[in-house]
C-alpha cells in the first residue's frame, strides 16, 4: 500500500510526497492510524481506457484505488502509478 500526496510547493508547482502513516496496535490483531477529518464520500468508477485532461484537484480529496491502475502525472513530467490498495491524497488546488 502506497499513500502518495500531491501538493503545491512554495515554487507554485505540483510535487509528490510519499506518506507513511504512524500505525498503532489496537490489541486485536489490527493497527490503525489517526483519524483524518472529512465531510463526505464520493464513489466513482471509471472506464478502463478513460483518459483525463490535465487538471488540479477541485478540493482536498483522498482517492482509493480498488482495482486496476492509474497513472498520475505532475507538471514536471514525473509520473506515479497507483494500483489496488494505493491512496492518492490530492491537496494541490492551484498547480
Amino acid at each position: 500500500m502506497a499513500i502518495i500526496r500531491v501538493y503545491a510547493g512554495q515554487d507554485g508547482q505540483s510535487h509528490f510526497e510519499e506518506i507513511t502513516p504512524r500505525l498503532e496496535s489496537r490489541g486485536d490483531q489490527s493497527e490503525s492510524a489517526e483519524l483524518i477529518p472529512g465531510t463526505g464520500i464520493v464513489i466513482r468508477r471509471f472506464e478502463a481506457k478513460r483518459s483525463n485532461p490535465w487538471h488540479h484537484a477541485p478540493g482536498r480529496y483522498a482517492v482509493f484505488t480498488l482495482s486496476g491502475a492509474v497513472d498520475i502525472e505532475i507538471g514536471d513530467g514525473t509520473v506515479k502509478r497507483l494500483g489496488p490498495g494505493d491512496i492518492l491524497i490530492a491537496e494541490d488546488l492551484t498547480g
